[in-house]
Formats: C-alpha cells, structure tokens, sequence
C-alpha cells in the first residue's frame, strides 16, 4: 500500500506519518506542498511496482474479503484490462447507508454517469502509458482517467466484480460534494474530449438530471436517414387518428415512411382516415391484412413492405410528447455496434411503463421500476440517462436494416402475439448488436387500448405457452442479465436486494 501524503500541515497528520513512516506494510510519500488530487496520486502510481493498481480516498475503506474477491477475479479472468466492484454508500463513522450496485460494463450508460467508481482496478502497464490523471479535472479525474483507459477495450476487458468492496464516506466533505458545479463541468470536458479524440465530436448537455450527462449525438453517416414506421391497427379511430396526426404535424423528422398493417378494419372512419392520408401524405400506406389475427405477422408484414434504412415498429395506442423524441432514437444508432434503440414510456397519468426490459425479471421477462413515478431516478439515477438493456418493448422500437436482415423477422409461431419482440432482441444481442435505451425519448402508452390483456381469460392460455417458450428458448431461470446486479432480486418490478448470505465468498474462504 502506497500513502501519498499532498503536503498536509496539521500536527495530528503528520505526527500520525511520522509514527508510521517505518510499518513494513506502508510505502509512505510526502510532497513538500499541495498540488492536488491528480499529482498526489500520480505520485503514488509512478512509485508503484505491481502489476495492478488500484485507488482508495484517504477517507474510506474497503470491506471484509474485499483484497482476497479482487484476486479471485483477477485469477479468473486474465485477459481483463479493468476491474471494477460495487460498493457500500457510508456515513461519517462508516456505518453502511445504501449499496451502490452496478452492471456489467456499458460504454452506453458510462456517457451518461460515471458508474464504475469504486473500487475500480487497473493494469498498471497501462496507466503508465497514459500518464496517470490528469490535473485540471478536479472532482472527475477519476472520470477522465475512467474514459481515457477504457477508449479501445473490447467489452469482455472489462470486468465487473458484484461484490461490495468499497465503503464510500459520503458525509458531505469531499470536493465533489463541495464544489459539485465544477465537477460536474469537468466531467463533461472530460466526456467532450474523449469524444473528439475518438474521432466524434459531440457536445454534452445536462441529461435529465442536472448533474448527469447527455452527450448530443449526430446522426449515423451525417444524414438523417429514412425511417419507416410499421404500425399494426385494426379499428380503434381515435387511437390511430391521433397517432396520424402526432406522426405528420408534432414529430420533427425529416424522412419519414408510415405503414398501417391494417387486420380488417370495418370502421368507415378509420377506412376515410387512410384515404385521407393518402391523398395528403404520398409516404403513406395502409397493408390491408384480413388473416386471423397474429401480431408478429402484422409486424412482418410491414417490415416487408419497408424502404427505409431504419424501421420503427409503432403500436397505435403510443402518443407524441416532444417533437425531437424520433431524431433522438435516430442519433443512439451511433454507439458502437447498436442496432436497436428503445424509449422511455409513460402511463397516461405520469408514470413509468417502460424503462428497460430485465430478462429473467418475474422468471420470464419485464420492464423494471414499471409503474413507479415517472421522475423516479432508479439505481445510481440510470433511468435519467441513457444505457443498454438485452432487450426493450416493441412498442416502440427502432432497428436498423443491417440488423434486420442479420437477425430476420418477428417468429410468428412461437410468439405470434407477445414475446416477439424480447425474442427479436436477444437474437439481435447474439448477433452482436447493442440495443440502447434512451430516456430523451418520451412518449405516453396506452398500454393494451387496441387490442386488450394477455391477463384475461381468452388469452391467457396462449400466453402462458409464449411465456414457456421464451423460458425455455434462453433458459430463462439461469439467464445473467448484464444489466442487472445479482444482489436484486427477480421477482418483482422494482428490484429489491436480496440476502447477503445468496452472494459466494471469494474462494479462499469457501467451506
């Protein structure tokens, strides 16, 4: 253990190195005056020898078993470049308030809040490269060293170890905490930097929490590209009518395809709607499909009938809030490797329906913190910011050509009515591609106005075979969501932690 002392001038500190200065297990360095916290640390790192390095703030400590888990993760995974842990949120005596509980590594959600935080190891060699941190990023360096070291690992670098290793002093005395406005402007310069040397200028903003991050993207290749949005409908006038007018007149977007897939409409108003729409919208078209009715066909038929680069599968009963919510969508499709986009969506009363999906989440699949306030800002405030799920609802759903041609259509057997678009999603996943969720696009839901509940009696014979057959399909009771922490439990919407005694002990202490 390296002790890199930043000039400190009280006597109780020094008299504290001084009686220390001979412990066999310290290497203690003293500056002759604050610099602050880059130089202090790099002067640690540079007169480190080992092969990893790893950070901890003067005021805080690591748990029980933390050093022996670090090593058993860095035994089972040699190729790992960085480590990071959960961590124990702690008040001033370092009695444990709240757990921070992390996912796997998400490039996604990382632009948007640095997750990774505590305790986070790294490969010295590489460090050494890079120069340590950076001075003038007080309150973020450990943000800005967090992008530099990772810009170019592949995903499985990258290590994630569920175990609480880090407690984390949160009493209001640190400089984060003190000066949050100029950490906060820091990180983004951090984020805008790592942006532009990549090769993507961007500008961050404000997400939708003042002090997380929202980087503007531009959209794919420069230009906007053509979307083509499937709508499955069969009546319900006022649902589809107002969807028409939201796509035409509330949704700025400049390349835009409308395909109602229509299951036998008889209502004369909805029949003059579509001709009105043709006369006035010459992108406009309405699939007349009369087959008994099966949902993933309707889809399929649609996606068929697609021009565009991009297709978003729309249901009619989704309303429009914020005119740019399409461009953002658009824009995500510049993450690496993603080739599906999902959006935040609300209950008409404000509340959360869809903010990601968990697989495994009710032993099938299911759309966390749903029902919860629509501001709720979920696990380290991720439902404010962007990030990657294995799957999000096909209510409104945008997938590229790309990955629509690798991965295929919707299966109209197995999951004719639900499911097929968790299905689509995890074949997309295996195909390599990212599926990114975005809270900058807002939409309300009408959850089930058009064609009803899976819940009632006449459907939920059918249901349940599609619920089995996803089950069966991913194996669903063992699934490892990456999105989720194993310490939360999977039986409910708004995951709770689950009993300490369920997590393994690093290997050494196993009986």
């Amino acid at each position: 253990m390296i002790l890199a002392d930043d000039g400190s001038t009280t006597r109780e500190t020094i008299d504290w190195l001084d009686r220390h200065v001979d412990d066999p297990r310290l290497t203690i360095l003293r500056a002759p005056a604050n610099r602050g916290i880059a130089a202090a640390t790099n002067m640690a790192l540079f007169a480190a020898t080992g092969e990893w390095a790893a950070f901890i703030d003067h005021d805080d400590a690591l748990t029980p078993f933390a050093v022996d888990a670090v090593v058993d993760a860095i035994e089972q995974n040699p190729g790992a470049q960085c480590i990071y842990t959960d961590e124990l949120v702690t008040d001033g005596q370092l009695r444990p308030k709240s757990y921070v509980l992390k996912p796997a590594y998400d490039p996604v959600l990382l632009s948007g809040v640095n997750y990774v935080n505590h305790l986070s190891l790294f490969r010295r060699a590489r460090l050494m490269e890079l120069g340590g941190l950076r001075p003038g990023f007080d309150g973020s360096q450990d943000y800005d060293l967090l992008l530099r070291y990772l810009r170019g690992l592949s995903p499985d670098e990258v290590v994630h170890l569920p175990y609480p290793a880090y407690l984390w002093r949160r009493d209001g005395s640190s400089y984060s905490c003190n000066f949050l406005d100029r950490a906060t402007d820091n990180a983004r310069r951090a984020l805008a930097e790592n942006y532009a040397e990549a090769g993507a200028p961007a500008r961050v903003e404000p997400a939708l929490d003042a002090n997380l991050h929202r980087v503007r993207l531009p959209p794919p290749g420069g230009d906007w590209p053509l979307v083509s949005v499937v709508v499955p409908s069969r009546d319900a006038y006022t649902l589809i009518s107002r969807l028409m007018n939201d796509l035409t007149r509330k949704t700025d977007y400049p390349a835009l395809e409308i395909i109602v897939v229509d299951n036998g409409s008889a209502d004369p108003r909805v029949l003059a709607l579509y001709d009105e729409m043709r006369r006035t919208h010459p992108a406009f078209r309405a699939e007349i499909d009369e087959r008994p009715f099966n949902f993933a066909a309707q889809v399929n038929r649609g996606l068929r009938a697609a021009r565009g680069d991009c297709v978003l599968l729309l249901n009619n009963d989704v309303e429009v809030i914020d005119a740019g919510w399409l461009k953002e969508m658009v824009s995500c499709l510049s993450y690496p490797s993603t080739g599906v986009v999902g959006a935040r969506l609300l209950y008409p009363n404000g509340s959360l329906q869809h903010a990601g999906v968990i697989v495994g989440l009710g032993s099938v699949a299911g759309h966390w913190f749903c029902g919860m306030p629509g501001e709720y800002p979920g696990p380290m405030a991720r439902l404010k910011v962007r990030q990657s799920f294995a799957a999000a609802t096909g209510a409104c759903l945008l997938i590229t050509r790309a990955c629509l041609e690798a991965v295929g259509e919707l299966d109209e057997e197995k999951f004719a009515i639900a499911y097929n678009d968790i299905d689509f999603c995890l074949r997309a996943g295996r195909a390599g591609y990212r599926i990114v969720w975005t809270p900058f696009a807002t939409l309300y839901h009408h959850e089930s106005a058009s064609r009803g509940s899976d819940e009632t009696k006449a459907n939920i014979e059918r249901f349940r075979r599609e619920q089995e057959a996803l089950r069966s399909k991913y194996g669903l009771l063992d699934y490892d969501d990456p999105a989720f922490n194993p310490w939360y439990s999977r039986d409910n919407a708004t995951p709770r932690l689950v009993l300490p005694a369920r997590l393994p002990k690093p290997r050494r202490f196993r009986a």
